[in-house]
């Protein structure tokens, strides 16, 4: 029944954060909210050991559980961990079936989450799935997991309805980024472009490599500025492909950081050019201007949501199809010039990080 319990007896909440580097900076908003609901609590969000770099130093968590196996060990192991910290409450935005399982077993009092995956018997709350979530942007995805939670409590929710997705780095890891790249050959006081060419779960939200190669280039040689090419070790082939074509030569940093120098360094950048990925996230989060290359993917609901990210897609018919492999010819890509991506990239740099104008839901739709 909706209204009936007291927040002052949810002292400790475990909160199973997502898998994906994206759905982890769209989940900030509704871990800020927890926050502000339950001022009190202890919370621990409970992520892969990569997830530490993304949220070091957040204010609106206690604590970081780091899970790194799968299987029925992993979730034994997850059991034991999660009971002997006597959990009161536990937050699900992840909707995998062991997500659910885990504090059913460890025997936390209230669980709440989407009831996905035959995961409704294992939850004291189950939520149904939102109608028409293609229509809405993800973050509202998770919070609306802290608005059902709410109303479990009282009949009124806080809810904002103006999301924010900000993650901060200190000054200390900033100027550790900045001496990385130097070392690396980037010139001090001096513009850099980082360009993130890859995408480890889609092939098909990769706008091609020579066409990479051909933007840095003219960054280069047209506007004089240190070009940064980043990435995960996975995506390093990708990263080969695109200096292959070029000219120049780049910065390379693809598999060269961890994922808390990564977010140091997409922190000090003065402009980010990616696919649609998980650094298109980070960087506009920091504050800094993005502009995201979509084709196969739906921007409506997966964009960076920050007033400093732009987006650009010459949509065909079939998109979004959301499939990770192109069956045709890659259309929603090759339709995407150089020109495109480089008059709005040289836009953004003219506007030296000022802000852009408020936007009522989303980041600036380009087509």
């Amino acid at each position: 029944m909706k209204g009936t319990l007291d927040k002052k007896d949810i002292r400790r909440i475990v909160v199973r954060g997502t898998n994906w580097v994206g759905d982890a900076v769209m989940g900030v908003p509704a871990l800020r909210q927890l926050r502000q609901a339950f001022p009190e609590a202890h919370i621990t969000l409970v992520v892969r050991p990569w997830a530490e770099g993304l949220f070091a130093g957040a204010d609106y968590i206690n604590t970081l559980m780091t899970v790194d196996r799968q299987g029925p060990m992993s979730v034994l192991e997850q059991v034991r961990r999660w009971r002997k910290q006597e959990f009161d409450l536990a937050v699900l935005f992840q909707n995998a079936f062991e997500a659910a399982l885990i504090p059913f077993m460890a025997r936390i009092p209230l669980r709440i989450g989407y009831a996905t995956d035959g995961r409704r018997l294992f939850l004291t709350h189950p939520i149904k799935l939102p109608e028409r979530r293609d229509e809405q942007h993800e973050v509202f995805y998770y919070l609306n997991i802290v608005k059902e939670l709410e109303s479990v409590f009282s009949q009124t929710t806080s809810v904002t309805a103006r999301p924010e997705c900000a993650i901060a780095v200190s000054e200390a890891r900033q100027r550790e980024a900045v001496e990385k790249l130097i070392a690396f050959g980037a010139r001090e006081d001096h513009i850099t472009v980082a360009l993130c060419p890859g995408s480890i779960n889609s092939r098909a939200k990769r706008w091609p490599a020579d066409r990479f190669a051909e933007l840095a280039d003219r960054l280069i040689e047209e506007q004089d500025v240190d070009v940064l090419l980043v990435g995960s070790k996975d995506e390093r082939d990708v990263a080969t492909e695109v200096k292959r074509h070029m000219r120049r030569k780049p910065l390379d940093l693809t598999g060269e950081t961890t994922l808390a120098e990564a977010v140091a360094i997409l922190s000090v950048i003065d402009l980010l050019v990616t696919n649609d990925t998980g650094p298109a996230h980070i960087a506009s989060a920091l504050g800094r201007p993005t502009l995201v290359i979509f084709g196969p993917t739906n921007p409506l609901t997966t964009r960076p949501y920050a007033n400093t990210a732009e987006i650009i897609r010459k949509p065909p018919d079939c998109a979004p199809c959301m499939l990770r492999d192109c069956p045709i010819d890659h259309r929603c890509m090759t339709a995407i010039g150089v020109d495109d991506v480089l008059k709005k990239a040289e836009l953004l740099l003219g506007r030296n990080n000022s802000p852009t104008e408020q936007l009522p839901e989303a980041t600036k739709l380009l087509v």
